[in-house]
């Protein structure tokens, strides 16, 4: 197998007239979506070059994922641009990809003028119009190599420019072969997508679907923040599986969204993305006792995850829980700063990373790729390239790895290094506490916590004395009704640190 769209096509014979996504607005057959990204395909060929980046300028819904099908046809990859995001970043998107196709929908066009977009603008309702060539679509798949690119998706770049990620047939593939057996995902799931299409989440989703013959039901992202209304829709469509970041969870217990109804067909729920805090697990499994429950690990570098973890007992509140173990064809492994392999339980190293999954790197920028894909320097012998995450991480004596911070979270404050997460962990631990996020303004060289709760702030703090030494409490607390989160559901620590400037906490 060297292509993605082996999955559809099989599952598309399979179950022709089997729906196999749907959002607010329509449904969509596996025969539908086979047949339509044929026709984009064929329109695409006669304008782009395969090999070549194809922008789909949509929200995520049924004709973003039929487009992303088309552009593969084509033999290009795709990159989802939110029309939601700033022009400014939009712009930046728009110079480090080169992009000079974008398809579009509802007449946007306007939004990618001022982002200074000169190229080729297609209405996807145009592309729809071409008759199917097979035989030249056929000419694409026999040239076509499984290291060849699937999509890009761009994160934050640490100089300001958005790093576009480029990954790989190949590496999704590697990833599929194993992600869905693994937690019994078939055909017979419901799949509830919450990640948006630019977020590495939304790929188990979208391939878990067509490789299995599952159905993908694309829930509306206004709907994370009515949880009512987002609990209707879970139990309306009978979702069966979940794979969402933490703060998406989150949001539905810190507002007691179960008082009001249980999504009961739900019997799947995998995470990402940041610590899941333990109260709010054991609401979900109080809830949906049950429901499988897995804590999934990995950047978007390596392909969605490398490291996971099945959680079969009870955790208490001060616990964190591991990441767990390897997924198959992964090696995980710890380096220290002096680039040696750590092997003692309980000692800290950089999590790295080898193996198929790992992207081709970042798409037009060699710099920032040769920084992070690096030679494994345990490995003298050949070329073995590794991604080093900036994670650290330990092994417990079960022989599973611990999340113990990023390395740019670690902070040196009074003479001592700190991980804000340690913090972070205290303080979602008590009861009166829905959430709670530190961040290191250096500007007044303290530590701000910001959290959503009912304690005051010298409440907080004293109660943290009795767990942490002194240097390690916050000097400022921030009470919120709601944490802020980025667009890829994770906490924004930005714009808490932004907030450390304008706002004044209490003591």
């Amino acid at each position: 197998m060297r292509n993605v769209l082996e999955y559809l096509e099989h599952s598309a014979r399979e179950y022709p007239e089997k729906i196999v996504a749907e959002d607010i607005n329509r449904l969509c057959s596996y025969r539908e979506l086979l047949e339509n990204a044929k026709h984009i395909g064929t329109s695409l060929a006669k304008i782009e070059t395969p090999g070549k980046p194809i922008a789909v300028f949509m929200e995520k819904s049924v004709e973003a994922l039929t487009a992303f099908m088309g552009i593969v046809y084509a033999g290009c990859f795709y990159i989802l641009i939110n029309p939601e995001q700033p022009v400014f970043r939009i712009q930046q998107i728009l110079q480090v990809s080169g992009a000079e196709c974008i398809i579009t929908l509802n007449h946007t066009e306007e939004i990618l003028l001022k982002a200074g977009f000169t190229g080729a603008l297609n209405s996807y309702q145009e592309l729809l119009k071409n008759d199917i060539n097979e035989e030249r679509l056929q000419q694409i798949r026999d040239q076509a190599q499984d290291i060849d690119p699937l999509y890009c998706n761009f994160t934050s770049g640490s100089t300001g420019v958005p790093k576009g990620v480029l990954v790989s047939h190949r590496s999704v593939i590697d990833f599929m072969e194993y992600f869905p057996s693994l937690f019994s995902i078939s055909k017979e799931d419901i799949i509830g997508n919450q990640a948006p299409f630019d977020f590495d989440v939304s790929v188990k989703d979208i391939y878990s679907t067509l490789k299995v013959g599952a159905t993908m039901v694309i829930i509306p992202k206004k709907y994370f923040s009515i949880p009512m209304q987002l609990l209707d829709y879970l139990c309306e469509k009978k979702v069966t599986t979940l794979i969402w970041a933490v703060s998406a969870l989150c949001m539905i217990t810190q507002l007691k969204g179960f008082t009001y109804k249980v999504p009961e067909a739900v019997n799947k729920v995998l995470f990402s993305g940041e610590a899941m805090p333990i109260k709010h697990l054991k609401l979900w499994q109080k809830y949906l006792p049950e429901a499988s429950y897995v804590n999934l690990y990995g950047p978007t570098e390596i392909t969605c995850n490398c490291t996971y973890y099945r959680i079969t007992r009870e955790f208490e509140l001060e616990e964190s829980l591991p990441i767990g173990r390897a997924f198959p064809n992964e090696k995980v492994f710890l380096l220290d700063e002096e680039d040696r392999q750590v092997t003692t339980p309980g000692q800290i190293g950089e999590l790295c990373v080898s193996g198929t999954a790992l992207a081709l790197g970042y798409y037009n920028n060699a710099e920032q790729t040769r920084k992070a894909f690096v030679q494994n320097p345990l490995n003298p012998l050949f070329l073995e390239t590794i991604y080093r995450t900036g994670d650290l991480a330990y092994c417990n004596e079960d022989g599973d790895f611990c999340f113990a911070g990023r390395k740019d979270f670690q902070i040196k404050h009074m003479g001592h290094r700190i991980e804000l997460e340690e913090i972070e962990l205290i303080m979602n631990s008590y009861p009166d506490i829905q959430r709670a996020c530190c961040v290191f303004d250096t500007a007044k060289n303290r530590i701000a916590a910001f959290y959503v709760g009912g304690l005051e702030g010298k409440a907080i703090q004293q109660k943290m004395q009795e767990s942490l030494p002194i240097y390690m409490i916050p000097t400022v607390f921030y009470s919120l009704p709601e944490l802020p989160i980025t667009a890829n559901g994770k906490i924004d620590r930005k714009k808490l640190l932004a907030q450390c400037s304008v706002t004044s906490g209490k003591i």
